[in-house]
């Protein structure tokens, strides 16, 4: 058995967040001491370590419902762990795919700077007038 304090050092989920997943459900309500303190089995242990892991990967807390729901086995429940999966791995594309869009036009904003030799700073008049950026990133 497993008090709060020992998951959260185990797995590197914060307590309130533990606690947080009991009151929405992805985790089941563990059993409590004759203290009134909760204690977790080896499968609160694991259900644990499968949320952190999905939410590591960037995972709703739908998807990982979704996801706890399902048994294991091949057939319907596998095609639709790897929808879940292929979706997540779209969006994080996406997600990529902005940073980089972000990342070219800051680059781009900060070979605008002299360095500070003389005139106004082109940085901040770039940052305060969207219409000079080079593409939409917002």
């Amino acid at each position: 058995m497993y008090t709060i304090g020992a998951m959260s050092k185990a797995t590197g989920v914060k307590v309130p967040t533990i606690r947080y997943y009991e009151e929405i459900g992805l985790l089941d309500e563990p059993g409590r001491n004759a203290g009134n303190q909760r204690r977790f089995d080896q499968a609160g242990m694991d259900a644990l370590g499968f949320i952190k892991h999905a939410r590591d990967l960037g995972f709703s807390l739908d998807d990982i419902r979704a996801l706890m729901g399902l048994d294991g086995q091949l057939g319907d429940d596998c095609v639709e762990a790897d929808q879940i999966a292929r979706s997540q791995l779209e969006n994080v594309r996406e997600r990529i795919a902005k940073l980089e869009q972000l990342a070219r036009e800051l680059e781009r904003i900060s070979h605008l700077c002299d360095g500070g030799n003389g005139g106004c700073c082109k940085v901040l008049t770039a940052l305060g007038d969207h219409s000079q950026c080079a593409g939409d990133h917002g």
